[in-house]
C-alpha cells in the first residue's frame, strides 16, 4: 500500500528514534543502571510519585531522575530537595521526550557525576497520554499512571500507552468515594490491552499500594544487576 508523506514521515522519525533509544539504553547497561519511563497524562501524580519513591528509597539505591516538561523546572525543583542529581529537560512545544533529548540528559549524568555509583534513573515524561509512548528513551521498562478521575474508559480510547506499560498505577485511589469509578474496571479495560501488565492501585495520600510499587522498583534494579553489562560505547 502506498503510503502518505506523512505516514513515511512518522516512520522514519520513530526509527532515527529508536536508533537512539538503543544508543542511550547501551550507556545505561553499560554502567549498571536502571531506566524507568514514567508517564501519564497531565495532574495524574508523576511527581508526587517520583517524591514518595525517593524518600523511600534513596537510602537503598542511588537515584538520578530525568525531568521533562513543556517550560519551567518547577517539579524539578521540588524533586532536587531529596538530595538526588535531577537533570531537567524543557521541551517546548514538544509534547514528549524523546531519545535525543535524553542522551542530552545522560551526557550532563556523565560530565558531572560518576554514572557507575548509579543503581536507578527515573525519566519523567512530558505529561501526555498519546506521544510519550510512541517514543523511546533507552528505558528498561515503562511505567504509566492513570489516576481514577481520569475515568474507566481511557485504556481503550487510548491503547498505546497502556499496551506499552510494563507496570500500570492506578492513582488517587483515595478518590474513589466520591466518584463514580470501579477499579475492577478500569483493570479489566487495561488487561484488554495488556494482559501482561503489573496492576497497581496507589495512593500518594493515604500510602496505599505505595510498598508495593517500591518493591516492584527494587525488583527491576534486581533483575538488571544479574545482567551482564553490555558493550563499551561511545
Amino acid at each position: 500500500m502506498h503510503q502518505t508523506f506523512d505516514a513515511a514521515l512518522g516512520i522514519n522519525l520513530l526509527h532515527a528514534n529508536q536508533a537512539g533509544a538503543d544508543h542511550n539504553r547501551s550507556h545505561f547497561d553499560q554502567w549498571g543502571i536502571t531506566c524507568l519511563n514514567i508517564m501519564s497524562s497531565p495532574g495524574a501524580g508523576k511527581t508526587v510519585l517520583l517524591e514518595r519513591t525517593l524518600a523511600a528509597l534513596t537510602q537503598q539505591l542511588k537515584i538520578a531522575v530525568i525531568e521533562g516538561d513543556m517550560t519551567t523546572e518547577l517539579d524539578a525543583e521540588r524533586l532536587r530537595q531529596y538530595g538526588v542529581p535531577v537533570i531537567a529537560i524543557n521541551t517546548g512545544r514538544s509534547c514528549h521526550l524523546d531519545s535525543k533529548m535524553v542522551a542530552g540528559g545522560i551526557h550532563v549524568l556523565e560530565h558531572k557525576y560518576n554514572p557507575t555509583e548509579f543503581d536507578l534513573v527515573l525519566v519523567e515524561n512530558v505529561g501526555n497520554l498519546v506521544c510519550p509512548a510512541e517514543f523511546e528513551v533507552g528505558e528498561h521498562a515503562k511505567v504509566a499512571l492513570l489516576s481514577v478521575a481520569e475515568g474507566e474508559d481511557k485504556p481503550l480510547k487510548y491503547p498505546v500507552m497502556f499496551q506499552e506499560a510494563d507496570c500500570l498505577l492506578i492513582s488517587k485511589t483515595d478518590l474513589v468515594p466520591y466518584l463514580d469509578i470501579d477499579l475492577n474496571q478500569i483493570a479489566a479495560n487495561v488487561r484488554q490491552m495488556n494482559p501482561a501488565a503489573t496492576i497497581i492501585p496507589i495512593s500518594a495520600k493515604t500510602g496505599e499500594g505505595l510498598q508495593t510499587w517500591f518493591d516492584w522498583v527494587q525488583a527491576q534494579v534486581l533483575a538488571r544487576n544479574t545482567v551482564s553489562p553490555g558493550a563499551t560505547v561511545t
